[in-house]
């Protein structure tokens, strides 16, 4: 075999061609693309996606039909690979995609782990409780809570720092529905918008930081172009926010023992995760598992030291015997790590795995090398990077990014941060565009609502375009 012909098989399979150097095929990859088992794929695909967009609708967890269908389309891909005489291509494919699964989960893992940690032991109630026993009129709530959570995103997942403020809003605006839309709608924006300018804010961001596209300080060069596209629709809809103060009870909330220490813990994981990438070239979930494990001992000594009389236990307060008296309940803490392990989003972890290794395989089929010639080939990067990022609207932004990689485009590291921009920030133009919208729809029953998100869709749009147009005037060394 030729050496442009390694090459060719290398970049098909998605793989350095270092991968082939030792194991090459005998013979020319069959080509799957008008093949029966490339439009079987194609077809899986589109009928998971699709049962999964309907999940409110089927009852059916989207996580079941996407895993099958990344099943299948693999298994179409193994058996017209055996008919050819020869599965190590595909074999070593899969065996790609799987790794870049497992590196996004055990980093995902770990983060989750530790907020789950944080949540038990109330230092997310106490947060929320000192921004409802501050008395700030609604106008002031709306912005703080907005910038909170621009800046809370940067560093914890976007449905996790949504759901926190969502409820922040909850309790500070009952028996004013207006406010709780509009600052839902500020919640969503900003939280999209702080998550992309930080690869510890969401998918797509961890995506192409793993993939070493973009350097990890050099993700905070969108820090204006996120900042504008917040500010943007905030001002707008801040006009609309009604100039009163809220009249509210406070809960008296008590940190579990140890609190400081796992928000301690918590941060010196992050700074490992940036020095494994940056100083040892290993991958950031390497270091996120490193402080996994400090957590664990960390647990395991808050258990030995357990005081006998019962203070490890944690504190909440629950308004239950009549209006404005609380009755305070003990509710004993759980030091076992893997108990909030369990508790993470696995109907979504899940379903990331079923989306990476169905579009992987059809990128190893060749389906997203025809995509990238006509996205990147027969249109400009920054008009292709645009229209990608308003697909997110309706698609989520981590599937289409992992997409985007797969196509292996030859664009510039302005162009890599434009579509970090795009990707993150398109999915607030529609409330089902990214996992903070979906979520403050679940748990606002009605007052957040669709409709609601969509009359400011004019404005959101406006602070789209508006962060490109400021990407290209600050980052304009990057192109």
């Amino acid at each position: 075999m030729t050496n442009n012909l390694r090459y060719l098989v290398g970049i098909i399979a998605g793989l350095p061609v270092s991968a082939f150097a030792e194991n090459l095929v005998a013979s020319q990859p069959p080509d799957l693309i008008h093949h029966w088992a490339g439009y079987f794929s194609l077809a899986v695909i589109v009928v998971a996606y699709v049962s999964a967009m309907l999940e409110d609708l089927t009852m059916l967890r989207k996580s079941k039909s996407m895993v099958l269908g990344g099943t299948l389309v693999w298994f179409a891909i193994l058996l017209a690979y055996r008919q050819h005489g020869d599965v190590h291509p595909a074999v070593e494919a899969f065996k790609s995609n799987l790794q870049s699964y497992m590196e996004l989960l055990l980093f995902i893992m770990a983060s989750m782990t530790y907020l789950n940690a944080m949540e038990d032991m109330h230092v997310f109630d106490a947060l929320r409780n000192w921004l409802v026993g501050a008395r700030f009129g609604y106008r002031k709530l709306f912005w703080i809570t907005g910038i909170l959570v621009f800046f809370l995103s940067t560093i914890i997942n976007g449905l996790t720092a949504g759901l926190l403020m969502g409820a922040v809003v909850l309790a500070v605006g009952k028996g004013n529905p207006r406010f709780i839309s509009l600052a839902c709608i500020n919640i969503v924006v900003a939280t999209n918008a702080g998550g992309s300018l930080s690869p510890l804010g969401g998918i797509s961001t961890l995506f192409v930081w793993q993939k070493g596209l973009v350097g990890f300080t050099q993700f905070f060069t969108l820090f204006i172009p996120c900042l504008v596209n917040f500010l943007v629709p905030a001002i707008a809809m801040s006009f609309a926010i009604p100039k009163v103060c809220p009249l509210l009870e406070t809960q008296n909330i008590t940190l579990q023992r140890g609190a400081v220490g796992v928000v301690f813990l918590f941060a010196v994981t992050i700074a490992l995760a940036i020095a494994f990438d940056m100083v040892l070239r290993l991958p950031p979930a390497a270091g996120m598992m490193a402080g996994l494990s400090f957590l664990q001992l960390y647990s395991f000594y808050l258990k030995s030291t357990e005081p006998p009389n019962g203070n490890g236990f944690a504190q909440s307060l629950a308004f239950e015997d009549e209006p404005g008296v609380g009755r305070e309940i003990l509710a004993p803490y759980s030091y076992d790590i893997f108990e909030k392990v369990g508790r993470l989003e696995w109907d979504t972890l899940l379903f990331f795995y079923g989306a990476m290794m169905g579009i992987g395989g059809l990128g190893f089929i060749g389906y997203l090398d025809a995509v990238s010639q006509w996205l990147y080939g027969q249109h400009d990067p920054t008009e292709a990077n645009v229209l990608i990022g308003l697909s997110s609207a309706m698609v989520d932004n981590g599937t289409l990014m992992f997409a985007v990689l797969s196509m292996h485009p030859g664009i510039s590291q302005g162009q890599w941060l434009l579509l970090t921009l795009t990707l993150g920030v398109g999915g607030s133009l529609m409330a089902i565009g990214s996992a903070p919208g979906i979520g403050l729809l679940g748990l606002t029953k009605g007052q957040y609502s669709f409709l609601g998100h969509l009359k400011w869709f004019p404005v959101i749009l406006i602070g789209y375009f508006a962060a490109i147009g400021v990407h290209f005037l600050v980052n304009a060394r990057f192109f």
